[in-house]
């Protein structure tokens, strides 16, 4: 058997493609919610702005990741699972930014690049497997 043949093969390749969609879709969405939170900044206040956008990124990143991601159908109770993911991003990134700042002593300005290389894999595990659930 030739090296790189095999379901270990098949099954990296599909990850790997995968992955570079869900980073794709993932610059998208948060183009898409930046440009939209400083569209709403012309009418309303930082807060409500940055809000709305947020959410509608939440609707965006799930049909990015549903149909452009894995391929799968948009469903209702999908959709209400969704958010887990962002809750889940949230409180693994403010816990690595208090670790990276108060014990390694990183600095404030680059610790989230460095909890968001960490969390991006698992964010894209956890939105598989609610996106994939049956």
């Amino acid at each position: 058997m030739k090296a790189g043949n095999g379901l270990p093969m098949l099954l990296t390749k599909n990850l790997n493609k995968e992955f570079l969609k869900f980073v794709i879709s993932g610059g998208i969405n948060t183009l898409v919610t930046y440009l939209m939170y400083l569209l709403l900044l012309l009418f309303f206040n930082y807060s409500l702005s940055y809000s709305v956008s947020y959410a509608i990124g939440i609707f965006l990143s799930y049909y990015l990741n549903s149909v452009f991601v894995f391929k799968e159908k948009v469903s209702f109770i999908k959709f209400l699972k969704f958010p887990i993911v962002y809750l889940v991003q949230y409180l693994v990134n403010l816990l690595l930014l208090y670790i990276l700042v108060e014990y390694l002593q990183l600095y404030v300005q680059i610790v989230p690049l460095v909890a968001m290389i960490i969390t991006v894999p698992i964010t894209f595990l956890l939105t598989k497997t609610i996106i994939k659930s049956k």
